[in-house]
């Protein structure tokens, strides 16, 4: 058995283990629904007798009665039965009845026994007896709300959670991984830091206070120079658009129930306005309805499709309406489109995480047109910017292409042929056996390209991303004049590197833990005037460091030398400058460094901004702590 199926059979085993241990403590009247392993161990979701939760104290008892458990050495049984004995067996279990109803009536349906007094609708594998787990490493170490199935509406179920490993070394090893991350929480350094705060009058909408917004801004201004270098103009469009957008771009369809919908808002069409010269305007014959051709038939749209609108889930629709205001020759390709609007896309609330599972955001998009003949190097382009991007924020990167989704738009040929050019990119780009293949995971209107970065704790995120879409530009009539005088149709390539900016910041506060790289830091250099009547210096030193464009921020109360230094550290500035007779009169600077324990005195005031100046313009990871 490869390590693989062994975990997956070692797991499950123990999510049966852990669903008996519940029943055992809380009585036959508990309802047991599923328990999957899962990448790190696994749970099981529960209705508990009077629809209580399980408190934090009473994990350890489930821990301790699962090991009690394991130590009976009892077999577990493997039988076959059909339908109706099925559900005789799970009489008065709700979410078994359920589950079983729902198969064919000729389903062969497989339950394991374990002991005398617990059965469980699975289909395995599993282990032949407890005694296979007798040395296993697993820590129950959470209770959570979860809905039946995923869904609000459902039934509200306690998930419990365990941790499970092949050895107790790798247990031990995966538990000091969690903790670091507990410490690397984004949610709490940004409190700590002041960064972002979120209010329940605007669920999953992130408030940018100034510390924040800074470091924002800061990104925003990088990616702009970035693409700005590689030839990218940067558009911005409207925030909500009519349902008429939606219904050409396919997202009406594909992706209505994350979209939030402002239904009765007239947007262009005001109450004065006669509906038929709008009609007549738009094309339509009458003012009760308008329609666009697609391939594959007509979309009518009455007057409330004209009178719906929608905040925009991305911006492609708009990049699409932006090209087409006028014609374009094959000698503009590739026009590159980069926009950073704003996003809402609607969330259940379960499953919105601080910064990483947002419901409004920005993104570093962008909408590039080609000829098909200039995919391959552009594609190659935008590569090469994520390679810069991620160097330059210290973290590596994997890529997988994610192929034709079961709700696919278009013509399956073209489908093939844009993930055959997408494979050879990435064949010579990473070799091919560099790269993982997820099939069936593309957007509905083309195959992309998915980078995952890795993180200081070895942790994958996926951020960037490059789709091939030959759909978009049929949907919305796109073409440019070829060479020979004729309208061929561009291929859209869409873009993004750090993807979501929120959640990419999200990331970055996690992975350094708070203390940003100078470049990227709130504020760069916070001073110290030790008495008032050192102000007039550090006056003078925070406008010539302004003037250097560094970011400083000064305390100038009359208060301890030590209580502000301390105030400042944990703001976690990378430089702290300490301001006294001495700098005064020789024009330096005494610097405490960030993490390196240790003030250097006597840094000309000059020689210092030079080093921040060196920091901003390199992007550089490290601090200098040399000051030499």
């Amino acid at each position: 058995m490869d390590k693989e199926l062994y975990l997956s059979v070692y797991r499950h085993s123990l999510a049966h283990i852990l669903a008996k241990a519940v029943i055992e403590l809380y009585g036959s009247e508990v309802q047991y629904a599923i328990g999957p392993q899962i990448k790190d161990g696994g749970y099981y979701d529960f209705v508990l007798p009077g629809g209580r939760a399980f408190a934090e104290g009473e994990l350890q008892t489930i821990e301790d009665k699962m090991r009690e458990i394991i130590k009976r050495r009892e077999t577990w049984t493997r039988r076959e039965v059909g339908r109706q004995e099925a559900l005789e067996m799970f009489a008065g279990q709700k979410f078994k009845t359920e589950l079983i109803e729902e198969l064919p009536e000729d389903e062969i349906i497989t339950v394991y026994d374990t002991g005398d007094d617990y059965v469980d609708l699975c289909r395995g594998p599993h282990v032949d007896n407890s005694q296979e787990l007798m040395n296993a490493a697993f820590k129950v170490y959470a209770a959570s709300m979860a809905y039946w199935r995923g869904d609000e509406k459902k039934d509200r179920l306690q998930r419990v959670y365990f941790y499970a490993f092949p050895s107790r070394d790798e247990l031990k090893q995966h538990l000091r991984m969690i903790e670091e991350a507990r410490e690397r929480d984004h949610k709490k350094i940004g409190a700590q830091l002041d960064l972002f705060m979120f209010d329940e009058t605007a669920p999953g909408m992130p408030y940018w206070l100034p510390r924040g917004w800074i470091l924002y801004q800061t990104l925003l201004k990088y990616s702009r120079e970035l693409q700005a270098a590689h030839g990218y103009t940067e558009i911005s469009a409207p925030l909500i658009n009519n349902k008429k957008l939606w219904l050409i771009s396919g997202h009406w369809a594909h992706y209505l129930n994350n979209m939030f919908i402002v239904p009765g808002v007239a947007g262009y069409l005001q109450a004065d306005v006669n509906i038929e010269n709008v009609a007549r305007e738009l094309g339509g014959d009458d003012g009760e309805a308008l329609s666009v051709k697609l391939e594959k038939g007509t979309v009518v749209y009455n007057r409330e499709d004209m009178e719906t609108m929608a905040a925009k889930p991305m911006n492609c629709p708009n990049a699409m309406t932006t090209y087409k205001r006028t014609r374009h020759s094959y000698k503009e390709l590739p026009i590159r489109y980069s926009e950073y609007d704003v996003l809402h896309r609607k969330e259940k609330s379960g499953q919105m995480n601080g910064l990483f599972r947002v419901q409004e955001f920005r993104q570093d998009d962008d909408h590039t047109f080609v000829m098909e003949s200039q995919i391959k190097d552009e594609i190659a382009d935008i590569i090469a910017i994520a390679d810069e991007i991620y160097g330059t924020f210290g973290v590596t990167y994997r890529a997988e292409l994610s192929t034709r989704p079961d709700d696919f738009m278009g013509d399956i040929e073209v489908w093939n042929r844009a993930e055959a050019g997408l494979r050879e990119i990435l064949d010579e780009k990473y070799g091919p056996d560099g790269y993982e293949v997820n099939e069936g995971d593309g957007a509905f209107y083309g195959p992309k390209i998915d980078l995952q970065i890795k993180d200081a704790l070895g942790r994958e995120w996926q951020c960037g991303t490059i789709q091939l879409d030959f759909q978009l530009p049929h949907n919305f009539g796109l073409t440019y004049i070829t060479p020979e005088g004729t309208e061929a149709m561009p291929v859209v390539i869409h873009r993004a590197i750090y993807g979501s900016l929120e959640r990419f910041i999200g990331i970055i506060i996690e992975n350094f833990k708070g203390e940003f790289p100078f470049w990227l830091n709130p504020y760069q250099v916070a001073v110290v005037p030790i008495r008032v009547e050192h102000n007039e210096y550090a006056r003078k030193v925070e406008e010539v460091l302004t003037a250097a464009g560094i970011r400083v921020e000064t305390d100038y109360a009359d208060k301890n030398m030590k209580t502000k230094i301390k105030e400042f550290k944990q703001r976690k500035d990378p430089y702290i400058l300490v301001l006294g007779d001495r700098e005064a009169a020789e024009n330096t600077v005494s610097v405490n460094i960030r993490g390196a324990g240790k003030q250097i005195q006597g840094v000309p005031l000059d020689r210092f901004v030079e080093i921040c100046r060196k920091l901003n313009e390199s992007r550089c990871l490290d601090l200098d702590v040399t000051m030499e």
